[in-house]
């Protein structure tokens, strides 16, 4: 914690979540309740979208089993566009919270609300980066969906692949696992960003995979989660699985170093 700086909190504000450190920071969010709130409106998309999905991508869906029935799961994995974080809620049995730009939903009218409406629907946390403290935000709010049990959704490399290969993943996913003491899920999407090159545009059909990997455990090194050479080793070894499962060529850089010297 830097010098001077006020303990972290999040504490729920109806429907959004206050995180504060330092001085107030607020993320949007949804209440994680089982009825009456996002889970119910994500079933309703899952039945709804689900045929639809199933019959524009053929998802080819591998080792879902494998995802822990109850209790907090990280899935970690590859991101190679946009409709990544579509495909893989509709694919899980259980939803599945992920962190998402807030200007997805803070369009205005009659788009920007029907926007709002379907990714907070399907487990979207919108984070407001400005400030520089988006990081901070994300992971505690990771941190928070954990600790209700839930599954939470992370894209180590934090950006989309720029080409297709698999870049260096930054420690955050080791942080949390450490933290909660949740296992990770590592999985791959793969052929989705030939259904929709860089991100852009709507997608076209074809058929896509989701492969899943083994629960990861990384419980030897509780308490180390400020041990950068553990966090490391262990953002390492879930990145080896994710290359396994996706059989992308690893690139030891940031993918966000990357774009920018492109």
């Amino acid at each position: 914690m830097c010098a001077g700086a006020r303990p972290a909190s999040i504490v729920l504000i109806g429907a959004r979540v206050r995180y504060e450190v330092d001085g107030p920071y607020t993320v949007a969010s949804q209440t994680l309740t089982p009825t009456g709130g996002p889970v119910s409106r994500f079933a309703f998309l899952k039945a709804v979208l689900g045929p639809l999905m199933r019959l524009m991508f053929r998802p080819r869906v591998e080792g879902a089993e494998g995802i822990p029935g109850s209790g907090p799961v990280i899935l970690a994995g590859n991101h190679l566009t946009f409709i990544d974080s579509m495909i893989l809620p509709l694919v899980c049995d259980r939803q599945v919270f992920f962190i998402g730009k807030d200007e997805y939903v803070t369009g205005k009218g009659l788009k920007g609300r029907l926007m709002a409406w379907f990714f907070t629907g399907v487990g979207m946390i919108p984070v407001d980066r400005d400030g520089g403290r988006g990081g901070v935000a994300a992971l505690m709010t990771g941190r928070r969906v954990l600790e209700e049990g839930k599954v939470f959704g992370i894209y180590p490399e934090g950006t989309r692949s720029p080409d297709g290969r698999l870049y260096r993943g930054r420690t955050g996913i080791a942080r949390l696992a450490l933290m909660t003491g949740a296992p990770v899920v590592p999985f791959a999407m793969i052929g989705t960003d030939r259904i929709q090159p860089g991100g852009k545009g709507l997608p076209r059909p074809g058929k896509v995979g989701v492969r899943f990997g083994e629960p990861l455990e990384f419980t030897r090194y509780e308490g180390m989660d400020r041990d950068r050479y553990v966090l490391r080793a262990v953002t390492d070894e879930v990145m080896s699985e994710v290359m396994r499962l996706s059989g992308q060529e690893y690139v030891d850089i940031y993918a966000t170093k990357a774009k920018s010297a492109a």
